[in-house]
């Protein structure tokens, strides 16, 4: 790693356009101006692609793979549900610290299972504490299905991480959000997108069809469940303004 002097007094400075933006680097400002620059330099080298959880890749941010094993320490959830596998690692990660605690399961649900993906999870030690279901996690059918599976649980944690545009995650949380018990969490993940539209590796549509749009619209239709800041602490996720919980049954 690159030594670099930065002594008291140091700024920030952000040119861009003509305009500029400086602050002392040492500042709340300072610390605000580089989480910002350093999530869009993170998406931009794709540097959530680099953890694995136990063998698995994860496919999120390291901040966000410590906020999420806090959450469910802290929660203890009978059961899990992820929509979005991909390669599973989101599911090990959930099932390992299940298999610390001593009970519960994780309900992953994902559009196309492949096949590669599903013989890596098949063979890791912690399969016994994960649900496999294929099809669109906002099919009435599946989601019927993971209710049913989901059964009494008394405590149950719900996770987003599939398709991101507003539509989808909007019809997700109308879904999902009734299977969560008072004082646990739906997480809508990647609303960050909102934030990193501009970057030279951006996707068409990131900055005007993302989470944090629907994300909006559902904690106005519902006043039970408020945005908790505390999972946001570390200054760099992938889900502003996406960790719910819910305060009212």
């Amino acid at each position: 790693m690159k030594s670099v002097h930065a002594p008291p007094n140091s700024q920030i400075v952000l040119r861009r356009n003509g305009e500029e933006i400086a602050c002392d680097l040492y500042s709340p400002e300072g610390r605000e101006l580089l989480a910002a620059l350093w999530l869009k330099v993170s998406a931009h080298n794709r540097r959530m692609y680099e953890p694995r959880w136990l063998g698995v890749q994860i496919i999120q941010l390291p901040e966000d793979v410590v906020a999420m094993q806090e959450l469910i320490w802290k929660v203890r959830p009978d059961v899990i549900v992820e929509t979005g596998i991909a390669h599973g690692g989101s599911l090990v990660l959930s099932a390992s610290i299940l298999e610390l605690i001593g009970e519960g399961r994780v309900i992953g649900i994902d559009v196309d299972i492949r096949k590669h993906n599903r013989e890596i999870i098949d063979a890791h030690p912690l399969r016994h504490r994960m649900e496999l279901i294929e099809g669109s996690s906002i099919d009435p059918t599946i989601v019927d299905r993971v209710r049913a599976s989901v059964g009494d649980a008394k405590r149950v944690l719900v996770t987003l991480d599939s398709n991101h545009t507003a539509a989808h995650v909007a019809a997700e949380l109308e879904a999902y959000a009734p299977m969560v018990t008072l004082d646990s969490y739906i997480v809508a993940m990647d609303g960050a997108q909102a934030h990193v539209g501009d970057i030279p590796a951006a996707r068409p549509g990131w900055a005007d069809d993302h989470p944090l749009q629907a994300i909006d619209q559902f904690l106005a239709r519902h006043p039970e469940f408020v945005v908790d800041p505390y999972y946001e602490r570390m200054d760099i996720t992938s889900s502003p303004g996406g960790f719910l919980r819910r305060v009212k049954s």
